[in-house]
């Protein structure tokens, strides 16, 4: 008789112990905020607000609502964590890193030009300016040497995401 009256028992969700309110069976919170992760529905209900939460998993289909209620544990755990940039603090970051990385790689390739075209050049042993500047206008050296300079400049030229989002939000 006890595992009859256990299996009925319908154990509350974290969203519904939180907001200290009995658990339907039917709770749109139940799938995405279980109840042994108390912390991950509390994020969410800081920084969007139960009532909200609820709303917008309403809206989706079902087979979306997982996606979406991990979508808003992250952004809400980005928030929390940092509560002037949340998300955008991290997507910043990224983009520098992509863009130290990619101007890297501009200068190695154009490193790797310069050699293979100083090894090509290996029958002079003093070799001096004017080699470098022939060197230089060789079309393959040229492009690598072109697409690190077009780089560099718009590095200079762009203000980063956090500055763009600043500007945009807050008006300076």
């Amino acid at each position: 008789m006890s595992s009859l009256s256990s299996s009925s028992h319908h154990t509350r969700c974290a969203a519904c112990k939180y907001l200290r309110k009995s658990c339907p069976s039917d709770c749109i919170f139940s799938p995405y905020f279980p109840s042994n992760n108390p912390q991950r529905f509390s994020f969410v209900h800081k920084v969007f607000g139960a009532s909200n939460v609820g709303k917008m998993l309403k809206r989706l289909p079902v087979e979306l609502r997982g996606e979406a209620a991990d979508t808003m544990h992250f952004e809400a755990t980005c928030r929390i964590e940092n509560r002037v940039y949340g998300c955008v603090g991290i997507i910043s970051q990224l983009q520098q890193q992509i863009q130290h990385v990619e101007t890297e790689l501009a200068m190695t390739r154009a490193e790797i030009a310069l050699f293979s075209s100083t090894s090509s050049c290996s029958s002079n042993p003093n070799p001096n300016f004017s080699d470098y500047a022939e060197i230089i206008q060789e079309p393959h050296f040229q492009e690598e040497y072109s697409n690190l300079n077009s780089f560099t400049q718009s590095q200079q030229n762009d203000n980063n995401v956090i500055g763009q989002y600043d500007n945009h939000f807050f008006k300076f």
